[in-house]
Parts: structure tokens; sequence; C-alpha cells
């Protein structure tokens, strides 16, 4: 992209970014932001893609593929983390396709200008929706050579009852009124299991991934719903695909022991049943006393998560 300039990411060194500018939508102006951090003479990469109010922070995780040789990229969305802007309403799309421009975008970056010929997208939570249907959508092109999905949001967290009835009337509100706050903000139980300041040993930026998290607008969640839809009807995602979950979930509006070792946002369960749906090549695996975002697991539980990756990675990721 012509102008594309990366600089000291506010990580620090080694971790530099760029802004990706995109077409601008109703609300104006819209950029995504691509962090990097090399691998010198790397020809694999991995491209992660975080969840719903998140950003990347998880040098831990980047420090894992590097070691592995891999070059590391991280997308923050449009209206996400690095990429929010004043005049944002934080996360807002209506139709998940959209963010296919910043996707393509990464990957050429990653694999025309920096000259990366083997590729692993790794999504967490709705970016591992967004990215599956992605490459559902971009199969036959060789651009991804394999998808790590990490407690991926492949369904509502509420019983197929709840989600078959309410559907129509999301529908309608999010074509009539896009921008209506719903009334159904994250936990924030979640987020202070996982804060130093608070229950966990975590350091990110709390006005990035606030606890409450941001609004809930009608028109994001019809389209994570028509999202759903797509998915529980088959997608073909055209490579080999890991999926992690956790084995346990934990739904209280109270502080919860548990909160620290299941997953307190997501139906595990109904993650791990659909996980088929995604593609004809997907071997899932279940992390015994994982969280949400397995990686911020504790040390044990995420020191196996460790060990699933690489064991998977050796089989399609050969090392050279």
């Amino acid at each position: 992209m012509a102008g594309m300039e990366f600089r000291e990411d506010i990580l620090g060194a080694p971790y530099e970014a760029a802004e990706l500018p995109l077409v601008p939508d109703e609300e104006g102006a819209v950029s995504a932001t691509l962090v990097r951090r090399l691998v010198p003479g790397s020809r694999r990469a991995v491209l992660y893609v975080h969840g719903y109010t998140d950003y990347f922070f998880q040098t831990h995780l980047a420090d894992h593929f590097v070691a592995a040789g891999y070059s590391f990229y991280a997308l923050d969305l449009r209206k996400y983390g690095r990429s929010l802007r004043p005049h944002h309403s934080p996360n807002f799309v209506t139709d998940l396709a959209v963010y296919d421009e910043e996707l393509d975008e990464a990957i050429r970056v990653i694999r025309e200008l920096d000259g990366h010929t083997r590729l692993l997208v790794n999504g967490h939570s709705t970016g591992g929706l967004v990215t599956a249907l992605w490459a559902s959508r971009r199969g036959g092109h060789g651009l991804v050579d394999g998808l790590f999905l990490n407690s991926p949001f492949l369904s509502m967290p509420a019983s197929p009852a709840v989600r078959t009835l309410g559907a129509p009337a999301l529908d309608a509100l999010g074509r009539a009124s896009p921008t209506r706050k719903l009334p159904a903000p994250l936990n924030p139980h979640y987020v202070h299991s996982l804060h130093r300041e608070h229950r966990g040993s975590w350091d990110f930026d709390l006005a990035m991934k606030p606890a409450e998290g941001f609004p809930l607008y009608a028109g994001w969640l019809a389209a994570i719903q028509r999202g759903h839809r797509t998915l529980r009807r088959g997608i073909s995602v055209d490579c080999p695909v890991l999926m992690m979950a956790s084995t346990a979930s934990t739904v209280t509006s109270r502080w919860d022991p548990a909160l620290m070792h299941t997953d307190a946002v997501l139906r595990a369960d109904d993650i791990a049943a659909l996980a088929p749906r995604l593609g004809r090549h997907v071997t899932t695996i279940r992390i015994e006393g994982g969280v949400h975002d397995l990686v911020l697991s504790a040390e044990p539980v995420r020191a196996q998560v460790f060990v699933e990756l690489d064991r998977w990675l050796a089989a399609y990721f050969p090392t050279p």
C-alpha cells in the first residue's frame, strides 16, 4: 500500500506497527493496524486476529512463534484497539465480510511485501469466527496454509431455542436501528480474572480492553448471528484447521473461582460440536483448565496449549 510505513509499536521494540487505510464507512475515516515482529530470513509467518472488545497484547504468544522461526503479525481490526478513533462506535460493523478488506491487505503485506511463503492464521473468539468465514470465502487461492482457532465464537452462549426464536427480531432490529445499544454488556469478572490489578496476572490496557466491554450494537450482533447461521450450514475452509476450546464453561453474573479455569464467555461444548462444520480437515483439542483466551490460562494449562499447538504445527508446518 502506497505510503504505508512501519514504526515502533506501543509495545516497544522489536514490535512495529503500520496503519492500513481502508474505505471510509458511514462514520467516516477508518483504518486497521498491522503489528509485526520479523524473524530475519524466515519464510513462515503467523497472523493473529483478536476477539471482541480486545486487541493484541499477548507478547508471550509472539515469543513462542518467533522461537519456532515464525515472523509474527497481529491485526487490530477497524474500530478495535490501536485502530479505534474518537469518531468511531467501538467494534461496530453491520457485516462481518467488511473485514475482508483489512485481512486481504494484511496478507498482501505478509506475502508480497515481506516475502513469506507459508502462512498460519490464528483467530481468537470473534476473530476466530471472522477469520474462518474469510478463509472459506478465499478458498482455492492459496492464501492460508493453516488456521488455528482459539475458542472461536461459533455460537451464541444461549440455548438453541433462544437463538432460534430471537433471530428474526434481532435481524429486523439490526436493519432498522443498527446502532441501537442492547443491554448485554460483558461480564466484568472475566477481565477481572485476567488483569493483574484485579485477580489475574496479565497486564493490558483497560481502555482498549475494558472489563465492562463496549456497547453492544444491534447491527453488530445481527451480523454475528448471520455469521453463525452460515457456519451452522457448513463452510469450506480448504486448509488444515486446529480448533481448541476449554473442557468446561462457567456462566455467572457473580465472582466464582471457577472463572480462573473455565471459559467464562462462551459455551465450550457448543464450540467443539460445531468444529466439523468448518471444513473437511479439522483437529479439535479440548484443554482442561483453559480460560476463554486459552493462551492466558494458568501456566501449566498454557504450557499444554503450546504443546498441542507445536504437535499440530510439526505435522502441517514442518521445520524446513
